[in-house]
């Protein structure tokens, strides 16, 4: 039985086509003004690179913010049902993900089978999300990758007095004005990033096993701050970060048809 899952978010869409044995392929790319546009294309590229065509799709469950419009699904379920699954089906002993999109940040603690015990999200913000981060990175006039790096070869790292984005940007340009060093600046950056988001996991009473999700999860200086500000070690998913949600899709998608449920 082959299912699917597609995850259209605000940032990227991903598709995620899997069998019994596991995982067939996979496809991210950059989100398209409409969310159908995004789900058609970043779910073609995965069938592609699977040498399947959509009818040899037996269930497809789509997530994200666009989730409702994406024509193909079978059933839209909510981004925490479905990085829940994800992260536990990488990892079954994972009792708690951190996500951090494009325009949100959730953190969702879990049962042993992967079902929702307790979340809390930051939706109303831009501090604490991958927006906050290409903000800042466009600011230091690097890229997105590089303020996870750079803020590495920091020698005396700054510290930021507000989560506010808007206050964030006039404390970064009072740093570049004043000649302080990029990675000194990058990594107050990626510190202040990994506060707002521990607030969110001690709502939740973040568990051990700790997994991120999402694309700022390949930020290594949030990773390390969040560690730090967290006191627990957080475990690298096997999988890149950005496909849990897709791959939750299609493991409820799996569920969906064995259970005899397909629409």
């Amino acid at each position: 039985m082959i299912v699917a899952g597609c995850d259209v978010g605000s940032l990227t869409a991903k598709a995620v086509i899997m069998n019994g044995g596991g995982i067939l392929s996979y496809s991210v790319i950059k989100a398209m003004a409409k969310p159908e546009e995004s789900a058609a294309e970043v779910m073609n590229l995965a069938l592609e690179k699977a040498g399947l065509k959509m009818e040899d799709i037996s269930y497809c469950v789509g997530t994200g913010y666009g989730r409702s419009k994406i024509p193909f699904v079978n059933l839209a379920m909510s981004e925490i049902a479905c990085h829940g699954k994800g992260a536990q089906w990488i990892m079954p002993s994972v009792r708690t993900v951190i996500d951090i999109g494009g325009q949100d940040c959730k953190a969702i603690r879990l049962d042993k089978e992967g079902n929702v015990l307790k979340f809390s999200t930051n939706d109303k913000c831009a501090a604490g999300t991958g927006r906050f981060l290409e903000v800042m990175a466009k600011l230091l006039g690097i890229s997105l990758d590089e303020l996870g790096t750079i803020s590495e070869r920091a020698k005396d790292p700054l510290s930021l007095s507000s989560t506010c984005t808007v206050w964030v940007q006039a404390e970064v340009i009072h740093h570049l004005n004043s000649q302080k060093p990029i990675a000194d600046i990058a990594a107050a950056i990626n510190r202040a990033m990994a506060i707002r988001v521990g607030i969110l996991a001690n709502h939740v009473s973040a568990e051990k096993d700790i997994c991120m999700s999402g694309g700022v999860a390949k930020n290594k200086g949030v990773v390390s701050d969040l560690e730090k500000v967290l006191g627990i070690k957080i475990k690298k998913l096997k999988y890149d970060p950005q496909i849990v949600g897709a791959i939750g899709a299609a493991v409820i998608a799996k569920e969906k048809a064995e259970g005899g449920k397909k629409s």
